[in-house]
Formats: structure tokens, C-alpha cells, sequence
């Protein structure tokens, strides 16, 4: 029943809010995203008590910093037992390099197989007006571009990235490059803060491999009958 393509975020700040969601998806949904808001309120405790439920977790923190403080940073993150983390690509590839080697490094060390590593290219919520005023001279769609052959060069197993880049991404890193894609809404959901966007069905068709998904399943009357309705789209894109 559930599709490992599908990421759910947990846009919450409390572990009442999170049990009660997983209860309610049950086996519909087995990847879960844990950002900052939820990870800075509880700690690894929401980890935890996710493998502890047999589920996935990507750890969406966009460590951003000197490569030796990224490094170590994801070391200890390493050990909480998360399936995937993430750093941001304009680091740049000394970052991204020393990252990903001491990420197998600490995964070897702790006897555990190495989470995978990808990085965050341009935020989805940016659009062209936000970037212009950065003196952004390429269009985003060329930059998102670079920066994820830049992560594929380091040597990190994919990018995120919006739904809108993910044809062009996947022409340019090949078919084993993961793209992982928020922004993505079904149809007649809003859009919220969200700018470039796509339904589950093009974001596939375009090239991504995983979708993460908050609000039109987190908000729902009925969670688990959204993210069934998500997953049926998704399947008609294999």
C-alpha cells in the first residue's frame, strides 16, 4: 500500500501531534520528514520513536556551514539512526566533499550503512522577484542546475530540488541521482508558501524520485484518504 516515493512532513512542534498523525496514516505512509521546527522542539526523541514504528526519516536540517563544522555536525547526526540528511549545495563542493566522506566514515565506524546525503539547491519558495533582489545574475533553472552537478561531482547521492528543475536535473546527473521534490501539491490543494510547484503525477513524469508532501495531507479532514488519493496519482507514473 504505501509508496516509498512519498515523503511526509511533519511540520509540527510536539510528539502528541506526530503519534497521532503516524496512527492515523498507518501503513499508508513509511517516509517521514523531520525539519527544524519539529526537531528543535523534541530532539531525536521524534527519531526514535519513528524507527521505532518501522518508517523512514529524512532529517531536513540544511546543515550550511564551513566544511569542518558541516562535517562534524553530520557525524553526529549520523548516529540518530535517520535514512537520509541533507546539507545545502551553496556551501560548495569542498563542503559537500568532506561532508559525504566523513558521513561514511562515522557510518563505518558506528556499524550502521551510511545515510544518504543530498543537497538543497534553491529553496521552492523562492521566486524570481526573491531572487533578483540576491543580484542573482542566471536564472534560477540554470543555477539549480549547477549546483546539483556540484553535488553529484562531491560525490552526494542526490539534490532537492522543485518539481520545475527536475527534467533538466535528471538529463544532467543521470538516472541513479536522486531528486527530491517539495512543492508538490494534487489538484484543487493550495499552494500556500509554496512558488514553483507541481502535482505528484508531473513531478514523477518530470524526473523525481521522491516527493515530499506537508499540508494537503497534514491538514486533511481524513490524512490517510490524502495520502491514498497522492499515492494513486503517483501510480499512474512508475
Amino acid at each position: 500500500m504505501a509508496d516509498n516515493r512519498l515523503i511526509v512532513a511533519l511540520d509540527f512542534h510536539s510528539m502528541d501531534k506526530v503519534e497521532a498523525l503516524v496512527m492515523k496514516l498507518g501503513d499508508s505512509v513509511i517516509y517521514y520528514k523531520v525539519g527544524m521546527e519539529l526537531f528543535y522542539s523534541v530532539g531525536s526523541s521524534v527519531i526514535e520513536y519513528l524507527r521505532k514504528q518501522g518508517k523512514e526519516v529524512f532529517l531536513d536540517l540544511k546543515l550550511h556551514d564551513i566544511p569542518n563544522t558541516t562535517e562534524q555536525g553530520l557525524g553526529s547526526l549520523t548516529r540518530l539512526g535517520a535514512t537520509m540528511l541533507n546539507v545545502h549545495a551553496s556551501g560548495g563542493y569542498t563542503m559537500m566533499k568532506a561532508a559525504v566522506e566523513n558521513l561514511q566514515k562515522e557510518a563505518e565506524q558506528s556499524g550502521i550503512a551510511r545515510p544518504k546525503l543530498i543537497a538543497v539547491t534553491i529553496l521552492t519558495s523562492m521566486n524570481e522577484s526573491d531572487w533578483d533582489g540576491l543580484g542573482q545574475k542566471a536564472p534560477i533553472k540554470e543555477q539549480v542546475v549547477r549546483l546539483a552537478k556540484l553535488a553529484k561531482e562531491a560525490g552526494l547521492d542526490g539534490v532537492v530540488a522543485s518539481p520545475q528543475e527536475a527534467t533538466a536535473i535528471r538529463e544532467a546527473c543521470g538516472s541513479h541521482f536522486m531528486i527530491v521534490t517539495p512543492g508538490v501539491r494534487p489538484v484543487g490543494v493550495a499552494v500556500n508558501d509554496q512558488s514553483r510547484i507541481a502535482t505528484p503525477a508531473n513531478a514523477l513524469a518530470s524526473g523525481a524520485s521522491h516527493l515530499v508532501v506537508g499540508r494537503p495531507i497534514t491538514s486533511a479532514g481524513n490524512p490517510r484518504e490524502a495520502a491514498l488519493s497522492i499515492i494513486k496519482e503517483m501510480e499512474a507514473v512508475k
